[in-house]
């Protein structure tokens, strides 16, 4: 489909003109006045399904994220007033503003369904059209609508002269950044108030991540008329205003990063384990999934977990909120040792930096999880950096099983980079409606 241009043109399912939109709904706000409502956040933390749920919400903001999604649902389930999906899956407070609601969906009336039941809690709703995962080829959604432009029209169309609340979007890049600036442009004639761009393409998953390209990201943001967030490549404080010049872009999302390091927003460089108690305090207030929690601390721990491998264990083995903040508490012991131990303290302003300009921070310091899939020529698959203690080529050897088992055992949706942002994990339903 083209991009419409006049009465003409305008596609069917567009049964309204923007003025009669405008009239039904005075109130809601559009465009920059949208972004202006919700304190025109810099600092936004991505949609990550069964990882951004309300508690870790509630930490983000704390550490001067300005702007948080909920996880991806999958419309059908929300919808469903018989299913339990929506009473497991939906949780707010009041201090949990502002906030965007995310769904996955391919059905116009099902993702309205969905989303009026939370069109009274949330600033915003967001439909996902990024996840690369072959669940989302399966269940036709996320990136898998991209080839279907008439469909993602339809999607937020339907929301955009429904609903009371503004709709937004979040996308992938295509090879041709010709095309993804074409397909930009049909989002927001459908009526998207703010386009996120994910600037991998749909292929750049998993082992196949690389880089993101923030050239496309400024292509979007140069051939809109509404607030674009860029998304990718944000591994330190600094990335954030390098990102925001590179993009011009109103906003930068972080999704992995955020999980490894949820201060990353506030600048501050902080001990993996003052965050993780942080964080089991907050779920002592906010009931949260027992799931969610293990894959939280496993991320939070990344770099430590393989030296301390019967941490490890006893962390896969916690069943309770009392056995979790015990092993936190556990493994705050061994790290403050072994931060004792260290001939010279940790000294933030003279850290090294690798061949490739990546940070050496010791492996108690929260930090982003390096992956090297785009640059195999100089390094291993899913090599760890800074295994501190530990004999290097066990090290690896053993990182790569703990990860790989952390990331079975928790459950902790995505894959690499940015991917925990725009897609579900194995045990989310198959089918989108």
């Amino acid at each position: 489909m083209t991009v419409p241009t006049g009465p003409a043109e305008r596609p069917a399912h567009f049964t309204m003109t923007e003025d009669e939109v405008m009239a039904k709904f005075p109130a809601r706000a559009r465009g920059f006045e949208l972004l202006h409502k919700l304190g025109n956040p810099k600092h936004v933390v991505a949609p990550m399904v069964d990882q951004s749920e309300l508690a870790w919400r509630t930490l983000s903001r704390r550490y001067d994220a300005h702007l948080c999604y909920t996880p991806m649902f999958h419309a059908k389930s929300f919808a469903d007033e018989k299913a339990k999906y929506f009473h497991e899956q939906w949780q707010t407070d009041g201090e949990d503003r502002p906030l965007v609601v995310q769904f996955c969906a391919n059905d116009p009336d099902i993702l309205l369904n969905a989303a009026k039941r939370i069109e009274h809690m949330a600033d915003a709703v967001d439909i996902n059209l990024g996840c690369p995962q072959h669940i989302a080829r399966r269940g036709r959604y996320g990136s898998f609508l991209m080839d279907d432009w008439d469909l993602v029209s339809r999607l937020i169309r339907r929301l955009h002269e429904a609903l009371a609340i503004p709709v937004t979007a979040k996308i992938r890049v295509f090879p041709d950044v010709a095309k993804t600036v074409a397909y930009a442009r049909i989002v927001e004639a459908a009526g998207a108030q703010i386009i996120t761009v994910h600037g991998r393409l749909r292929e750049q998953k998993g082992h196949k991540t690389g880089l993101a390209d923030w050239a496309q990201i400024k292509a979007v943001k140069d051939a809109v008329s509404v607030p674009v967030f860029a998304n990718g490549n944000i591994l330190y404080f600094e990335d954030i205003q390098r990102c925001l010049d590179a993009t011009t872009a109103d906003g930068v999302m972080s999704a992995e990063t955020n999980l490894y390091n949820p201060a990353i927003f506030s600048g501050k460089v902080l001990p993996t384990w003052q965050l993780a108690q942080e964080y089991m305090e907050i779920c002592r207030e906010i009931p949260t999934n027992q799931s969610y929690i293990r894959g939280h601390l496993f991320k939070l721990f990344r770099y430590s977990l393989p030296i301390h491998t019967d941490l490890r264990q006893r962390l896969v083995e916690a069943r309770t909120m009392d056995e979790f903040a015990g092993c936190v508490e556990a493994i705050k012991v061994r790290l403050m040792a072994d931060a004792a131990a260290q001939s010279s303290p940790f000294d933030l302003d003279a850290f090294e930096v690798d061949e490739f300009g990546y940070r050496k921070y010791p492996h108690w310091i929260c930090q982003p999880a390096l992956r090297f899939e785009h640059d195999k020529e100089h390094s291993k698959s899913k090599r760890l950096l800074n295994e501190a203690q530990a004999d290097p080529k066990p090290a690896a050897s053993t990182a790569e099983q703990t990860t790989e088992a952390a990331d079975s055992e928790a459950n902790a949706g995505g894959s690499a980079e940015d991917d925990a942002a725009d897609c579900s994990t194995k045990r989310q339903k198959t089918a989108a409606t």
